[in-house]
């Protein structure tokens, strides 16, 4: 299944200058977090695929005004097509806005999730705002990454995260793609593809 991946800066090949053929082929579309309400709605809506999300810390609108049309992956396990997606939208806790989580709350909403990822025997994409501690976050309190998202991926075995939140026009170094253990970690800043093995392939 191929996805697109997109977080944190609209990309205008996407919306000012749309066109149907650069979706290349996508099945769903998967969000990171810190996009306009309204970028969202115009890709469910052009597109005719499902988009899945996560807010971000910059997405205080979603409270009362959440994309219509798209589906929250927010502390849930979603399975499309056979492939088990489960999100945790926010970043670590800097100030006192909304999706902003210290490590303690983060760790607590996983473990609230245990229970649907056993009961859908575990889960193959995971899709965060905030990247894992050490995997292309950054030293600074706003971008720092969490623990326990290295711990849940050593514990689920996914095939992918994929995160937002570290623009990669912030420095020359950061990664797109980074390995841990079994799994992908990859930065979906603006748009990535991503080709998601099925449950038949």
């Amino acid at each position: 299944m191929k996805a697109l991946l997109i977080s944190d800066v609209e990309s205008p090949a996407l919306w000012d200058y749309y066109r149907p053929e650069r979706l290349q082929g996508a099945e769903v579309i998967i969000s990171c977090g810190d996009l306009k309400r309204e970028y969202l709605e115009f890709l469910v809506t052009m597109s005719g695929k499902p988009v899945f999300y996560v807010p971000g810390n910059h997405d205080s609108g979603y409270v009362n005004n959440p994309p219509e049309g798209c589906e929250c992956l927010d502390d849930r396990v979603v399975t499309y097509k056979g492939v088990r997606f489960l999100g945790f939208g926010g970043c670590k806790r800097y100030n006192l806005e909304h999706y902003q989580y210290t490590e303690k709350e983060m760790a607590k909403r996983i473990r609230k999730v245990g229970r649907q990822i056993r009961k859908n025997r575990g889960v193959d994409v995971i899709v965060t705002h905030a990247a894992p501690t050490g995997l292309g976050d950054r030293k600074d309190p706003a971008h720092q990454g969490f623990d326990c998202f290295l711990e849940l991926m050593e514990k689920c075995k996914p095939a992918f995260l994929v995160h937002g939140h570290v623009h990669m026009n912030y420095d020359s170094d950061i990664p797109r793609v980074m390995t841990y253990g079994d799994t992908t970690v990859i930065n979906a800043y603006e748009r990535y593809f991503l080709d998601i093995p099925g449950p038949n392939d």
